[in-house]
């Protein structure tokens, strides 16, 4: 047998050999489109007001799915937050200093060699 399938048999997955047949691009599972298309709604546009007032009870509902954390675990994390700041705070300020005091040293020793 050759590496070509031209022959019906040749390729695998269906009993014939034929190829399994391939969904046009936009074509869905059921052979219906996969996304509307411009112009082409069934409904006409909705108004201002329907689309405001959708958007709010989407906005709800999905307010109710959400978990929201407890007093303790916003203290707690608040806390974490502000230790963190100040630690990096004066970390940085630590840095910055040392930094003023090598550049003022180096400054220093080539104004006096100057």
């Amino acid at each position: 047998m050759t590496a070509s399938h031209d022959e019906p048999g040749d390729l695998p997955g269906t009993p014939s050999g034929a190829a399994p047949r391939m969904a046009s691009f936009g074509e869905g599972p059921e052979g219906r489109p996969a996304r509307r298309e411009r112009g082409l709604d069934e409904h006409p546009r909705e108004g201002f007001f329907e689309r405001t007032g959708n958007f709010v009870r989407d906005v709800r509902a999905e307010l109710g799915r959400t978990s929201w954390p407890t007093a303790t675990q916003v203290r707690n994390t608040t806390i974490i937050t502000i230790i963190a700041v100040i630690f990096f705070a004066a970390y940085l300020f630590a840095v910055d200093r040392l930094f003023v005091f090598l550049l003022d040293q180096l400054a220093r020793l080539i104004g006096a060699a100057a």
